[in-house]
């Protein structure tokens, strides 16, 4: 136990810089740890972030929030409004078509593309537990063919035998359900 204090006591003279007698060694100039960062330029503007869905977000909100992410897709090419022959009809994508929507869409998609419910973001580490509290919810509402399905998040519906009941009843109460573990989970 002596040594140890010996040792600390040590250590801890080793420390200082007191030669000055408790003033600064000529030509030094104290310095002081702080946590500020380096000043940004005021002018720098900051990043827009992508929209975020939530989970009452309706089909019309959700349109709206596809708006940046369209205006993206056209300025660069992406959105083809070719019709058919027959009575201006809608026709498949050629190769071409198809390739410069992938191509706007590489570029669109990770700025304008809105990002899941954070409930469902596979950013969030407790995606998994709220997807698993989500399958729970639904059995105990009588669903009755229902697991987690493979991307650990979202509930399978229907089971092995594409049980049409559950995959109804699943539909109906999966936003309910969705609800209730966001709001258990706060």
């Amino acid at each position: 136990m002596l040594l140890v204090t010996a040792i600390a006591l040590t250590a801890l003279s080793g420390c200082s810089d007191d030669s000055g007698g408790g003033k600064q060694a000529a030509g030094k100039e104290a310095q002081v740890a702080t946590l500020s960062s380096p000043t940004a330029k005021a002018s720098a503007a900051p990043k827009p972030q992508r929209p975020r869905e939530r989970l009452d977000t309706t089909p019309e909100d959700f349109e709206a929030m596809l708006g940046p992410y369209n205006k993206c897709l056209e300025e660069h090419g992406g959105i083809v409004r070719g019709k058919g022959p027959a009575n201006g009809a809608p026709r498949p994508a050629t190769k071409k078509e198809t390739a410069k929507h992938d191509k706007a869409n590489r570029i669109c998609e990770p700025l304008h593309y809105p990002l899941p419910p954070w409930e469902k973001d596979p950013a969030n580490p407790e995606a998994r537990d709220f997807g698993r509290a989500v399958v729970k919810c639904l059995k105990e509402k009588g669903v009755k063919y229902v697991e987690v399905a493979e991307d650990g998040m979202s509930p399978a519906l229907g089971g092995d035998q594409n049980d049409p009941r559950s995959i109804s009843m699943g539909l109906e109460l999966a936003p309910e359900c969705e609800r209730e573990v966001a709001a258990a989970m706060k």
